[in-house]
C-alpha cells in the first residue's frame, strides 16, 4: 500500500518563497539565508504598497471624491502585486534561465 503523504514533510508544501537553489547551490548556508530574508522584505514592501493604494483608493473615491488619488492609488495596486508576482517567481526564473544555458 502506498500512501500519497508518504514522501516529504510539510516544508516541501510549506516551504515559503525560498528559490530553488539549483544553480546557487554553492551558495554558503548564510547567503541563502539573507536571499531569502531579502525577498520575503521585499514582498513585504510590495504588499505594503498594495495596501496603501488600496486605501489611497478608497478614501479618494469615497470621501474626498478626488479622482487624482484615487487613480494613483489603481497604480499603487496594479505595481504593489507585480512586484509580489515577480520576486515570488524569481527563484523559477533564475532556474529556467539556468537550465536553458546548460
Amino acid at each position: 500500500m502506498y500512501l500519497a503523504a508518504d514522501k516529504g514533510d510539510i516544508d516541501t508544501i510549506i516551504g515559503g518563497i525560498a528559490p530553488n537553489w539549483g544553480p546557487f547551490s554553492t551558495l554558503g548556508s548564510e547567503a541563502k539565508v539573507m536571499v531569502e530574508v531579502v525577498m520575503a522584505v521585499a514582498i513585504l514592501l510590495c504588499l505594503g504598497i498594495a495596501i496603501w493604494g488600496a486605501a489611497k483608493q478608497r478614501i479618494g473615491a469615497t470621501a474626498l471624491r478626488d479622482t487624482f488619488s484615487a487613480e494613483q492609488g489603481k497604480g499603487l495596486i496594479v505595481a504593489g502585486l507585480t512586484g509580489v508576482f515577480i520576486i515570488g517567481s524569481l527563484g523559477t526564473l533564475f532556474t529556467i534561465v539556468y537550465g536553458m544555458a546548460v
